[in-house]
């Protein structure tokens, strides 16, 4: 019985204190170890006051329920873990007694930590939005495509739904498109729904009363602050499923209840949402209600993964030289052919995203080159530049031209193109459709140079 219970303690999502007549811990569940960042064994047995400290102007609501016998109901505390971590939660806290006798207390609480933190550091305050249409990299047709699209929903004020996978650059179209809108003077409120608690997250929305809890304040939610203006929240397949029920009644009436409160107010917020999967999968999979996604996807874009439009990768990797030259204080003019031919080939899972920290990361290697070379990228494409490398014939590695015939730079350039379509074409099965994609050119231009290398 007593594994059962621990069990017990352990699977509740509510941290869970306990401490005997003498203020020691004799029960410390594991959401309350999450909760406080502290181990069993930080807590156990020890008095709760040599472990956690408070307030001068605050004392614990658990000691209190133990010294004083009285119950306390949605008291917000604040107090710090023996390492100096400060702790925020809604507590519900009561008395143990035995025959008329106090013989302990329990506290059961709800982590609001990361809510104030989130407060204080400005959420919920207009943001700044530096991104417009013109920042945004890209002359390939399908950046060309969807940035126009986006565009042209600058002029209204519908729901648009961004969609595109993770490091694709969805709130840059998000920022842009508020910018470029009659709004573009009023609040710019973005929230991402994936690094909020569920049990918060409602708060943070809609906002809270004074009395919807003790300790709770008249407090804006993020509807609210964005009135007039533009909400962004991203990564919406994140979002519970019950509170996307409670965002759509919001978008049917344009109004909102503060938790706590009996009156609902007007808002005008434009709703922008980002999606890192396919929409459809995401509705199949119950991620995102189907009857939200036809009220969020008025306008949809879909913006292109990095490996569509290699295109753009000399225009990327040019732009983000150029920054880390700034921040680096650094004069880095370039990257060799070599190099950029390895940045062409990859795949790029991590998108826009991936390639910065790709050249963030070279340009930390850089010592006395002038450029970015081979030896300069991370492990994992030097190892399958040398990979390609080992295949190749011994008169394209001998570009100084030492013991082989030299011949005139056309050449050894013809050669080179020949070489690594032919490579290309055996990994797609001689797909012409595949390996025109994999190389970046179009379909007609694969086959022009097939028929002028003979292959």
């Amino acid at each position: 019985m007593n594994a059962l219970y621990q069990q017990l303690l352990d699977a509740v999502d509510v941290g869970i204190h306990v401490i005997n007549k003498n203020g020691e811990t004799i029960i410390y569940n594991k959401k309350m170890m999450e909760i406080e960042s502290m181990g069993s064994e930080d807590v156990l047995e020890k008095n709760l006051l040599d472990v956690f400290k408070f307030r001068d102007s605050q004392s614990s609501t658990l000691v209190q329920a133990l010294t004083t016998g009285k119950s306390t109901k949605n008291t917000k505390q604040t107090y710090f873990n023996y390492k100096g971590k400060e702790i925020t939660t809604i507590n519900n806290s009561f008395p143990i007694i035995e025959n008329g006798t106090i013989t302990g207390a329990v506290e059961i609480a709800r982590d609001v930590t990361q809510l104030e933190h989130v407060i204080k550091e400005n959420v919920l305050n207009k943001q700044n939005t530096n991104f417009t249409f013109d920042k945004i990299i890209g002359h390939s047709e399908p950046m060309l495509t969807v940035i126009d699209e986006a565009k042209r929903a600058t002029r209204t004020t519908s729901s648009v739904m961004v969609a595109g996978e993770t490091g694709t650059g969805k709130e840059l179209f998000a920022q842009s498109i508020h910018n470029g809108s009659a709004r573009s003077s009023a609040p710019f409120i973005s929230q991402n729904c994936a690094a909020i608690p569920d049990n918060l997250m409602e708060s943070l929305l809609f906002g809270t009363k004074k009395g919807a809890f003790t300790g709770a304040t008249d407090r804006p939610g993020l509807f609210e602050q964005a009135d007039g203006g533009t909400l962004l929240l991203d990564e919406i397949n994140s979002l519970d499923p019950s509170l996307q029920a409670k965002l759509l009644r919001v978008i049917q009436e344009k109004s909102i209840r503060r938790i706590g409160d009996l009156k609902d107010k007007k808002v005008d917020v434009r709703i922008i949402t980002t999606i890192n999967e396919d929409p459809i999968d995401a509705i199949s999979s119950g991620h995102l209600r189907k009857d939200l996604f036809y009220r969020l996807s008025v306008v949809s874009l879909f913006v292109p993964p990095l490996r569509e439009r290699k295109g753009d990768i000399d225009l990327l990797t040019k732009h983000f030289i150029e920054k880390y030259n700034k921040l680096f204080k650094m004069d880095v003019k370039g990257i060799s052919s070599e190099a950029r031919q390895i940045l062409h080939e990859h795949d790029w899972p991590g998108n826009v995203r991936e390639l910065e920290h790709t050249i963030e990361g070279a340009m930390n290697l850089i010592l006395d080159e002038d450029s970015i070379t081979v030896r300069n990228l991370p492990t994992k494409f030097r190892k399958k530049y040398q990979q390609n490398a080992d295949k190749l014939p011994s008169s394209l590695l001998n570009l100084s031209g030492e013991g082989v015939e030299n011949r005139p730079l056309k050449e050894k350039m013809a050669e080179a193109e020949k070489f690594y379509i032919q490579q290309a074409l055996i990994e797609n099965k001689n797909n012409i459709s595949h390996t025109a994609k994999k190389l970046g050119i179009s379909r007609q231009s694969l086959q022009y140079r097939m028929r002028k290398f003979g292959l």
